[in-house]
């Protein structure tokens, strides 16, 4: 056997161990996530049920008139209090914690539950959104090809899907809220010089002229009619994650808090 061959061959067996180790440790980091998941559901159910702790204020606020936090909250803010709610869609695998770093507004791109990195990360509240004062409420989450986070979203281009999945809830830490779906919608992240609509540049949505303006260029680019529309005063939450049929593609869930 010649040596160039020998050398091939041994390249070969490097990166075939190479590969299978890089494919365990993708494996193994899902599992993770999946058990780190399992086991924040579970101490958020059963803080629900048994309506058990203690009464918490909030932390955002100087009123004696204080909220209290949903007991089912109390045990997982204390761990990390960086979660501001919880996202559930029934029938999907769309049941997470929603955070936002006020640090680091990208932090959980790529950190779970507990400050590790992970690809995965969470999906997190937008920087120019605030859990209490804001009327649009933007959460980012991956579309990952494991099936976590966002991807489940994917789904909604179909409107039969939606039809079987018209609502969705977010629990903030003091309040349980529905919410029904208004639009779905594929667009992208474009360059700051593109004169043309941006879904996510929710800051520049103040006014009642801005909020309405917003709503018709959502229902414009809605691949269906819901049936479904909202007014200024409604409060409203937009789930965006990557779509891969375009470059820099996204695809937005947007819905209107049940009154």
């Amino acid at each position: 056997m010649s040596k160039t061959k020998k050398i091939l061959i041994a390249f070969s067996i490097l990166l075939l161990v190479f590969s299978f180790f890089s494919i365990a440790r993708i494996l193994q980091q899902d599992y993770d996530a999946q058990q780190q998941m399992k086991e924040l559901k579970t101490g958020l159910k059963t803080e629900s049920d048994t309506g058990e702790g203690t009464v918490t204020p909030s932390p955002f606020s100087t009123n004696t008139h204080e909220p209290v936090m949903l007991p089912e909250f109390q045990e997982l803010y204390g761990r990390n209090p960086d979660i501001i709610g919880w996202l559930k869609i029934d029938g999907t695998r769309i049941d997470y914690p929603i955070m936002q770093n006020p640090q680091d507004a990208q932090y959980y791109l790529n950190h779970d539950f507990d400050k590790k990195e992970s690809k995965n990360g969470l999906p997190f509240l937008d920087v120019h959104s605030r859990i209490n004062d804001s009327d649009i409420l933007l959460i980012h989450g991956h579309h990952m090809k494991s099936g976590f986070m966002f991807t489940d979203l994917m789904k909604y281009k179909n409107e039969s899907y939606y039809k079987e999945h018209v609502t969705l809830q977010f629990s903030t830490l003091y309040e349980k809220e529905e919410y029904e779906i208004v639009a779905v919608i594929l667009s992208k992240v474009y360059r700051k010089s593109d004169n043309v609509f941006k879904y996510y540049q929710i800051e520049k949505v103040g006014t009642s002229a801005e909020f309405d303006s917003y709503m018709q260029n959502i229902k414009q680019l809605a691949l269906y009619d819901t049936g479904i529309t909202a007014q200024y005063g409604d409060k409203l939450i937009v789930l965006s994650t990557c779509e891969y049929s375009t470059e820099n593609g996204r695809l937005a869930v947007v819905a209107r808090k049940r009154k």
